[in-house]
């Protein structure tokens, strides 16, 4: 209850209360709010029994409506935890003793509504992300609090709201339901199904924020979520656990690198969820189609908001789809999850701020946008072992202009991750995709989270790219070039195309270890480019045909020693000679 002072209170009947009524209602009063409190009692001809007392904002609600929402109110409050198949039992057992109380109602009115915004005075009590009621049925969040009213973002159609809607709190934070019967299915945020399969049996229901894993509950990102691109995984390799963000212009490959470490989870037991934020619903069922034909929507769970979605809805999509990877998450399995992309996130955030009147600060971005980011991404972990092992292991997409990575959302977010894979817009456009700017990622994590097969292969690559760069930019200054500096460009022409790969096509590990072995011994000197990309197939090919004991030893034990090393150059020479 409020501390404002309340001087009267209203009572609502269709019969005037007895003289020993009025008493029992008065002495309730004078317990629980004062004794200068006057009753003071409205003839009200809809109520058929019972009474409606109102004490300032809190209304005691004993009418037969009243007492049936309070009955569903208890009734969800035991099955909202954990739905269940025994639903009926479970409700059996909760009304066998059950009593209506008088438990007051804190309600509040609408005093404006507009573009998904409600403002609404009253709720005093009323906390940051909590789930209001309107009396049309419609849902909202509180997102703004101020000293005599609240800010709601609502999740429903408003035209049936208006000026003097009365809106209740539920007590209740916002939440999405969660289970392993979302694997394989298209969801919007609040987690009813739009692929047109039917309802999803729910096994629990998780609030949507929820606080980041201490210190103490996790432990170090030491185990390899392998990509299958030959780039990153050689050179800017991620770990389960890590929060490695994917940053580019617009039409750079970005979404195509996330979709491709989709597609090379198959078998390997982990959990993938796509939250699409802001994409075009053509987009979505493309890459549905593609995520089926590879066999990858078995594992993998689309949290969509799309384009047309209002802005509360897409600013819940990434907490909503975090949730669900943390149900997976503590029950000690490994689940991927990319957000595509959080620059339209922050857009749909600072549309919320500013319809809120909130202040606006740098790009009109409001102050606490850093705080909007940081609350998510944290929330990936490699967790202890005493709390399963479990990970979460985060993508985050962000889009630049003109490939500024000094803009505010972008510097926010490389600072928040643990890593960036910069797509540079000039690579791509020479037809090197995945168009990845060598200089400009990085992995914090490093070589902790590759097998020592991956990190004993890869040796001097980043270096001889980075020289071959280096070098490249040189000639263009110059025609005469001595022997040594045209084999150096030779080289590093040839490790560029050996980088190219077509999407969804991911290689496996062997595969890898495989191609970086040769490339490294030079093996590809003098091929001539365009044969590159055959020349990878036909070898790789002749392994896995040939020297089969050789992939398999990799594959399944993460290891090469220097004899393996040299029985792959050994037989890939071979190969090259027969050829």
């Amino acid at each position: 209850m409020s501390n404002d002072k309340v001087a009267t209170s209203v009572l609502y009947s269709a019969l005037k209360p007895s003289e020993a009524q009025e008493g029992k209602i008065k002495e309730f009063i004078a317990k629980k709010y004062g004794e200068d409190i006057s009753l003071e009692w409205i003839e009200d001809k809809s109520i058929a029994d019972g009474f409606r007392l109102e004490v300032g904002q809190e209304v005691y609600d004993w009418t037969n409506a009243g007492r049936l929402e309070q009955f569903k109110e208890m009734i969800l409050n035991a099955v909202g935890k954990k739905y269940s198949d025994n639903v009926i039992p479970l409700i059996r057992e909760n009304i066998k003793d059950w009593a209506p109380k008088g438990v007051p109602t804190e309600y509040g009115v609408v005093t404006s509504i507009g573009d998904g915004i409600a403002t609404v005075s009253g709720l005093k009590s009323a906390t940051y992300g909590e789930i209001l009621l309107f009396s049309e049925g419609i849902r909202g969040m509180v997102l703004d609090l101020r000293e005599d009213e609240i800010g709601c973002i609502l999740f429903d159609d408003t035209d049936e709201i208006s000026e003097g809607s009365r809106v209740r709190r539920t007590g209740r934070s916002a939440g999405v339901p969660v289970g392993n019967g979302f694997l394989g299915r298209v969801v919007n945020p609040l987690g009813i199904p739009i692929d047109g399969k039917g309802d999803i049996e729910a096994e629990d229901y998780r609030a949507i924020e929820s606080p980041a894993p201490g210190i103490i509950e996790r432990q170090p990102v030491n185990r390899p979520m392998e990509t299958g691109i030959l780039c990153i995984d050689s050179m800017f390799p991620i770990g389960r656990g890590q929060r490695e963000l994917i940053i580019g212009d617009r039409q750079t490959g970005k979404t195509a690198i996330a979709l491709d470490t989709i597609v090379n989870q198959k078998g390997k037991d982990v959990i993938c969820i796509y939250v699409a934020i802001g994409q075009k619903a053509s987009l979505i069922s493309q890459m549905v189609t593609n995520l089926k034909k590879h066999g990858a929507m078995d594992y993998t769970i689309i949290v969509n908001a799309s384009a047309s979605d209002a802005a509360p809805i897409q600013y819940i999509a990434p907490y909503s789809g975090c949730s669900l990877a943390e149900f997976f998450m503590h029950q000690g399995k490994d689940v991927l999850i990319v957000y595509d992309d959080l620059s339209k996130h922050a857009i749909a955030y600072r549309s919320l701020s500013l319809l809120l009147d909130r202040s606006p600060g740098r790009e009109a971005y409001p102050g606490d946008v850093f705080y909007l980011h940081s609350r998510l991404l944290e929330r990936a972990a490699h967790l202890s072992d005493e709390l399963g092992g479990g990970s979460i292991t985060a993508l985050p997409i962000v889009e630049t202009q003109a490939g500024d990575v000094a803009a505010y959302i972008p510097t926010n977010i490389i600072s928040i991750t643990d890593g960036q894979i910069f797509l540079e817009s000039e690579l791509f456009f020479e037809g090197q995709r995945p168009a990845v700017n060598v200089g400009l990622s990085v992995s914090r994590v490093g070589g902790d989270a590759q097998t020592k097969a991956m990190k004993k292969s890869s040796g001097s690559l980043r270096l001889d790219l980075a020289q071959y760069r280096e070098m490249e930019v040189f000639t263009q200054f110059s025609s005469d070039l001595d022997e040594a500096t045209q084999k150096q460009l030779t080289y590093g022409h040839g490790l560029m195309y050996i980088l190219r790969q077509p999407q969804y096509k991911p290689y496996s590990q062997h595969q890898q270890v495989i191609l970086l072995t040769v490339a490294l011994n030079k093996y590809f000197m003098d091929v001539p480019v365009k044969n590159i990309q055959s020349e990878i197939a036909r070898l790789l090919e002749h392994f896995e045909m040939s020297h089969s004991d050789i992939c398999s030893k990799i594959d399944s034990t993460g290891l090469i020693s220097d004899d393996d090393r040299a029985a792959i150059m050994k037989y890939a020479l071979e190969f090259k000679g027969r050829n």
